[in-house]
């Protein structure tokens, strides 16, 4: 079942040995484990009266880079694309590039299909981890090129607005490139920006300053 925690309970003379039984069942190395001793075992008198097993459950952790590349395999093999997936951690957030032919159909009309598999994949994964994590999923760079577009439309029409001393309103953009405008024009002296309206129509509004 999706979400549940793969374990097992073993025994064995020593401890490791227990654990060592537990991990080869799951087929998982010890760094993907968490472990529970539930009896120490005793080698009892002579080693034969009154000896006891050690006892450990072993459940695997659930690790976001397994889950991000388990889900979207399964995606992929849906829409019958074949992707490389490129998966970096820079401490903070992941970061999810793919490589292929004709991917095209992943972004979508200005990347609407790669924020809804993004929003998804944030979502499965962060109902299965202790700890939520943010994951940002690009197509052959295209979220860095759109990012540059953007910083450059934001910049033009920041002096446009200084020229004409009108406000200038934006199409409807998600709160990541909403977002990329507000931090291109956050330290210019003569204008300042604000958002307006509800999503999935919220804009980006620039003014000029008093």
């Amino acid at each position: 079942m999706p979400g549940e925690i793969r374990q097992a309970e073993k025994t064995g003379k020593t401890v490791e040995e227990a654990v060592e039984f537990a991990l080869a069942e799951l087929g998982i190395g010890r760094e993907d484990a968490e472990i529970e001793i539930l009896e120490e075992g005793n080698k009892g008198l002579f080693g034969i009266i009154g000896s006891r097993a050690a006892r450990v459950k072993v459940k695997e952790k659930k690790r976001p880079e397994k889950i991000i590349q388990s889900f979207l395999e399964k995606v992929f093999q849906a829409m019958h694309i074949e992707a490389k997936a490129d998966l970096q951690f820079d401490g903070e957030q992941y970061y999810v590039s793919f490589h292929g032919k004709e991917l095209g159909i992943l972004i979508g009309r200005r990347g609407d299909t790669l924020d809804a598999l993004q929003y998804l994949v944030n979502l499965v994964v962060n109902r299965q981890v202790e700890k939520k994590v943010r994951i940002i999923l690009d197509v052959e760079e295209y979220r860095r090129r759109r990012e540059e577009t953007l910083i450059r439309l934001a910049q033009r029409l920041s002096e446009k607005v200084k020229r004409t001393r009108k406000h200038v309103v934006l199409e409807p953009m998600n709160p990541q490139e909403r977002r990329v405008i507000h931090t291109a024009l956050q330290n210019d002296a003569s204008v300042y920006t604000f958002s307006q309206g509800n999503e999935p129509f919220r804009k980006v509004v620039i003014s000029p300053k008093k």
